[in-house]
């Protein structure tokens, strides 16, 4: 990691008898783009909020280029947010949005205003730059609440969930202009979504939060491959997390006694599980196969057809086990064309020990 622009140590916020945040630890790097996800209540948005100045931390420190930000007031800090609601001002056209920073920095009306031009341009709506915003769409209004966060050329930008008012398509528009600005200023972001698919496609690392304290904080493949624990394995992706006690535990194989019957799991990664030990482990959906035929494999398991879900060229097949438990199996459209399913009809899930992930504890 290149040097750290911002230090969260030993960070807390508490409201009244309640926690927001636990104690917690981070760094983020110059030129970092940071998502923070987690469920409703986690505390990623307080976390953005203490970075901003608009909540003061219970305890800890919060350092901006090793100074201590804890009692900086949210205007004496260069750290602008774009909202969710994005807060551009009604009254004003989208040149005269973006200027209002500049303004309050008492810069000369000629060049701010050459300023405020020039970022619409960069953004692709500099032919709007007169137009009220009220008449702008979703997207538009969006890169103008961007312009006039960046006009000020910060070292950091926060976002707090802002593409979550936009329609499907403009959202993935949104990703590539705020992934493709972000590589070409330099500039450190700090994004906070509940949306797994916007910050696994944009960040760096990504920090999952839970109950007020980070579950886990990685790049997004690791976190998707390898979940630190439950939490994390069943809030990210599409995983199958078996549970169970440890059978037997060879040099060759690590033998998992469960309700669906016992499965093998990388040695390595449970090398000092005893006979007798609770051991939960994790396959991803878009890692298990699927056939009518039982398959000479590692682990399998019979199942019947529930139901389908469709995502374009990705199909994800629900399937119900023999205790009533599901199974999640992710294929192409076009190796589900070579299968015969039928509803209610016997299905095999496999997948060989390496595609197990055993989670800590």
């Amino acid at each position: 990691m290149t040097q750290s622009l911002v230090v969260f140590d030993k960070v807390e916020k508490r409201f009244a008898d309640f926690t927001a945040v636990k104690p917690t630890s981070f760094e983020i790097a110059q030129g970092e783009f940071l998502a923070i996800m987690g469920p409703s209540g986690c505390g990623k948005t307080t976390t953005l909020r203490m970075l901003a100045g608009l909540e003061a931390p219970t305890g800890g420190e919060i350092r901006f280029e090793g100074k201590v930000m804890n009692d900086v007031k949210p205007h004496e800090r260069d750290t602008p947010m774009v909202w969710q609601s994005l807060a551009l001002f009604p009254f004003l056209n989208a040149r005269e949005n973006v200027e209002f920073g500049l303004k309050m920095r008492g810069m000369e009306a000629a060049t701010r205003k050459k300023k405020a031009l020039d970022w619409l341009d960069r953004l692709g709506i500099g032919q709007f730059a007169e137009r009220n915003v009220a008449k702008l769409s979703g997207g538009q209004r969006q890169r103008v609440a961007l312009a006039r966060a960046l006009v000020t050329e910060p070292k950091i930008l926060l976002l707090d969930e802002p593409l979550s008012a936009l329609d499907a398509h403009l959202v993935i528009r949104m990703q590539s202009v705020l992934t493709k600005l972000q590589k070409e200023l330099g500039i450190t972001f700090v994004y906070v979504t509940h949306s797994q698919s916007e910050a696994f496609a944009m960040a760096d690392r990504v920090i999952i939060m839970a109950q007020g304290e980070i579950a886990q904080i990685g790049k997004a493949k690791d976190i998707y491959r390898a979940p630190a624990n439950k939490f994390v394995a069943e809030f990210v992706g599409r995983n199958n997390i078996f549970e169970g006690t440890v059978k037997a535990n060879t040099s060759g194989s690590v033998q998992v006694e469960t309700r669906l019957g016992t499965f093998v799991v990388p040695t390595a990664a449970a090398s000092t599980a005893r006979t007798g030990d609770p051991l939960s482990f994790v396959v991803a959906a878009d890692l298990v196969q699927v056939s009518t035929k039982k398959p000479a494999a590692e682990n399998v398991v019979e199942c019947q057809l529930l139901s389908e879900q469709f995502m374009g060229t990705t199909v994800t097949l629900f399937l119900e086990a023999a205790d009533g438990s599901e199974i999640k199996v992710q294929i192409g459209q076009r190796e589900l064309e070579t299968i015969d399913l039928t509803h209610g009809g016997r299905l095999y899930a496999s997948w060989p020990s390496s595609r197990a992930h055993v989670l800590a504890g």
